[in-house]
């Protein structure tokens, strides 16, 4: 056929498996393709032409490289996941500067400062859009007035004054393919489903069809920590709604606090006896008014509370029981990091105070890698079909 092909002409993805298993593979390029293509869709294992040969189909989505940018970055926790699926970081931004030094000693490079101030026709062309964004309720004050004058109004106008308001800017005058946020929980109820409102149909009327799920990390980490993914496909890009679906924690895999604990943990981290007297005294009150606030003593063989960026004012939320004489104590900045899931290959270059505040305002990096191999996955199958579209 006029369209063979060696295995050094398939595409570069999958090469390196085919090498390694020293397969010996002659077939045409529009087979190759339509073979994959096919098992993508399908949701099967796909198998090279002419072999009883399996691909892995990991290879494919998992080994695909993209580029994207990490906005209201934090210490980085899109970067790490993005990073392990094969993308590159062409431009971040993070204001708080305590952030940005524990962002340059991880990753070698300062983020960009306030988004307020970075005109989006600075920022690289870029596959994927990625932002932990702030959650500011939406003034319906301009749209009123717009209305009374018989003006009409779009989803950016009522947009205007917040940080998503900047977002929106960047997503509308850069285009990417895909948007990858994240915000808390409640952002779909905050202020009486407004703020949720708005956000939707802004990303709908920039062009996107909008995916979004609320997923508990503790099916990755021994954390309850509930966040809702927003994950948005161009449509001019991809047509048809994508085939996208959000990852399920595996079951078998239960994260145990202690697992994450050290074994001789620096005294420093024991709670003092006025603050454990204070911490008792505030649940008794509490507790007699029937309300359920207090301290939380960890179960090391089960999964903690929320770590929220206050954590560094008293550690309440998450203690670790120390025996009957002794007073219990709060995870050390460390534990906050493995509790997090960043592990411990990354120093910490700031005071407790700072790490607290930032682990507790980071992204879960497993459970935004988990979301990001589904994204590789359409993408990649996106790009089959721009492949296939050769042969038509």
């Amino acid at each position: 056929m006029a369209d063979d092909i060696l295995v050094r002409d398939v595409p570069p993805e999958l090469r390196e498996w085919i090498e390694s298993e020293r397969l010996e593979v002659r077939m045409s390029q529009k087979e190759f393709i339509v073979n994959i293509l096919n098992a993508v869709r399908e949701g099967r294992q796909p198998y090279l032409v002419g072999l009883d040969q399996p691909l892995p189909y990991q290879i494919l989505p998992e080994s695909f490289p993209f580029k994207f940018i990490d906005l209201f970055a934090g210490i980085g926790g899109f970067h790490i996941a993005l990073r392990n699926l094969g993308g590159k970081c062409v431009f971040s931004s993070e204001w708080d500067k305590y952030s940005q030094k524990t962002y340059r000693a991880w990753f070698g490079e300062t983020p960009h400062g306030d988004i307020t101030k970075i005109n989006p026709a600075d920022i690289p062309d870029h596959d994927i859009l990625a932002a932990g964004f702030p959650c500011q309720p939406f003034s319906i004050a301009g749209v009123s007035k717009k209305k009374s004058l018989g003006k009409a109004h779009g989803f950016m106008d009522q947009a205007q004054g917040t940080l998503f308001f900047n977002l929106a800017t960047i997503i509308e005058i850069k285009r990417p393919p895909v948007l990858f946020l994240e915000n808390v929980k409640n952002l779909q109820s905050h202020d009486r489903g407004r703020t949720w409102k708005v956000i939707q149909e802004t990303l709908e009327g920039l062009g996107y069809w909008v995916f979004h799920k609320v997923i508990d990390a503790a099916g990755w980490v021994p954390q309850h920590r509930e966040r809702v993914y927003i994950i948005c496909f161009d449509k001019k890009v991809f047509g048809e709604a994508p085939r996208f679906e959000f990852p399920v924690a595996d079951p078998d895999n239960k994260p145990k606090l202690v697992d994450i604990l050290e074994k001789r943990p620096d005294p420093k981290y024991t709670l003092s006896d006025h603050l454990w007297n204070y911490l008792q005294e505030y649940a008794r009150r509490h507790k007699e008014k029937g309300n359920g606030f207090g301290f939380g003593l960890a179960d090391p063989d089960g999964v903690t509370r929320t770590l929220s960026a206050r954590y560094y004012k008293d550690g309440s939320e998450i203690l670790i029981a120390q025996g009957k004489n002794k007073n219990p104590r709060r995870l050390t900045p460390a534990e906050c990091a493995r509790l997090m899931g960043f592990g411990n290959d990354r120093p910490i270059v700031v005071s407790d105070t700072q790490a607290y505040r930032q682990f507790g305002n980071a992204v879960v990096p497993k459970v935004v890698e988990a979301i990001g191999r589904n994204i590789v996955r359409v993408l990649s199958h996106h790009v089959l079909e721009s492949r296939m579209s050769l042969f038509r």
